[in-house]
């Protein structure tokens, strides 16, 4: 990823965050009108789940890079903890 600010063309974490936090929040209001709806009520479980595993994403390639030169049982921790994450964001969405 590109360390670059402003407005060129090059994709940065930067940005690549703020775009995600306007599309989660897209997705958190268009779950809160579906809720509303009961024939869609199903579909804000999935919007959720969508808009948490994007955030997830970019965080875990942000704590990737915390933990990179880290001794092992930080990574091992980084695995776990991510592991963890992805159940409990998968399970729901199942159940």
């Amino acid at each position: 990823m590109s360390k670059k600010s402003g407005n060129g063309n090059r994709i940065s974490l930067n940005k690549i965050s703020f775009w995600l936090l306007v599309s989660a929040a897209f997705l958190y209001v268009l779950s809160l009108i579906f809720n509303f709806i009961d024939v869609l009520k199903v579909a804000v479980i999935y919007l959720q789940a969508v808009a948490a595993a994007a955030m997830i994403c970019v965080v875990a390639v942000l704590a990737w890079r915390y933990v990179a030169n880290k001794p092992v049982v930080w990574k091992v921790l980084y695995f776990l903890v991510l592991l963890i994450a992805l159940v409990g964001l998968i399970i729901p969405a199942v159940l």
